[in-house]
């Protein structure tokens, strides 16, 4: 009957110490590491993470929509979709972000229709068609082109990437910038990639 004491004292040694460990357990930025590193486990899921400012000068992909006036309707789009964490995940990954203007052309009520909650799932996977869960820099999409390679996107369809002179297009849109974010790359387009279903 002795043995109980000690082993009970042994157990709640363990527990303080992996407890101090894990508080310790920091990034060299301060930061608790994200424990997620695929882009599709929180797609669709909101558990307050992409609204977490973060110290880093260099934001991430949602961030980044959010600080820019030609993408409201953009993040509009996310946040009545419910698909902020996968534009905030670890990545890689690479975002192709219509314009405001790039949704005014689509045809008139399609964007006011999109955003009721009816139409949730549909928004979200138009939205993921313009997410691929991988690096893809400017020199990557010209090496892509140069195989004759498409990209896998989130939504699971494939989209073409071509060059036009010295213009690259990503499913029939034309990336009109580039920026480096935390988690990878947003290349701003000047049209909405529609999914071909």
């Amino acid at each position: 009957m002795k043995k109980l004491p000690f082993l009970l004292t042994c157990i709640l040694l363990l527990s303080a110490t992996v407890l101090i460990g894990c508080k310790d357990n920091k990034t060299d930025e301060g930061e608790t590491p994200a424990t997620t590193t695929e882009a599709e486990d929180n797609v669709g899921s909101n558990k307050g993470q992409a609204f977490i400012e973060g110290d880093s000068e260099n934001p991430n992909a949602l961030r980044l929509a959010m600080d820019s006036k030609d993408h409201t309707t953009l993040v509009a789009a996310v946040q009545a979709a419910g698909v902020e964490n996968a534009l905030v995940n670890v990545g890689p990954l690479t975002v192709f972000a219509p314009t405001n203007a790039a949704f005014e052309k689509l045809p008139e009520g399609t964007v006011e229709d999109l955003l009721k909650p009816e139409n949730k799932s549909k928004l979200a996977y138009i939205l993921k068609n313009h997410v691929a869960p991988s690096n893809y820099p400017i020199d990557m999409l010209e090496k892509n082109i140069e195989k004759g390679r498409s990209l896998y996107m989130a939504s699971g369809e494939n989209v073409a990437v071509s060059k036009e002179g010295e213009d690259i297009i990503v499913g029939g849109a034309k990336i009109v910038g580039t920026v480096k974010v935390s988690n990878g790359w947003v290349h701003i387009v000047e049209d909405v990639i529609l999914p071909k279903e």
